[in-house]
């Protein structure tokens, strides 16, 4: 019997698919895929965090269907450079035993969460 064995991508929605993989890429640093579409993390973890909210749950906007999570290495460090080159950087930044998290908005209004886990 077959079973899942991880997470295979992840799917967003965009008016301007080709311009949104060139933020993601220049601000994120996420690097073109071998296929036409796609990113790869180049320093991806074994867990991946699969999580449901409720519909009307306000972690991230109720509008927005899915949020992408996105680990990082060196969250402070990222979102300051990520203001200095005038990305939306949400001022919050939260910090618990598991790790800290900070919060950014895409060019198409999508809230991505960056998470730099606790080693």
């Amino acid at each position: 019997m077959g079973s899942v064995i991880g997470i295979g991508g992840i799917f967003l929605r965009a008016n301007d698919p080709k311009a949104l993989y060139q933020w993601y890429e220049k601000h994120l640093g996420l690097v073109k895929g071998q296929g036409a579409y796609g990113f790869a993390a180049p320093k991806q973890r074994d867990e991946i965090v699969f999580s449901f909210f409720k519909q009307d749950n306000e972690y991230f906007p109720v509008a927005q269907k899915a949020m992408l999570n996105l680990l990082v290495d060196d969250l402070d460090g990222l979102l300051d450079r990520l203001t200095s080159e005038g990305v939306t950087v949400d001022p919050k930044r939260e910090s618990y035993d598991f790790g800290k998290f900070g919060w950014v908005t895409d060019p198409e209004g999508n809230r991505v969460e960056l998470w730099q886990p606790v080693e």
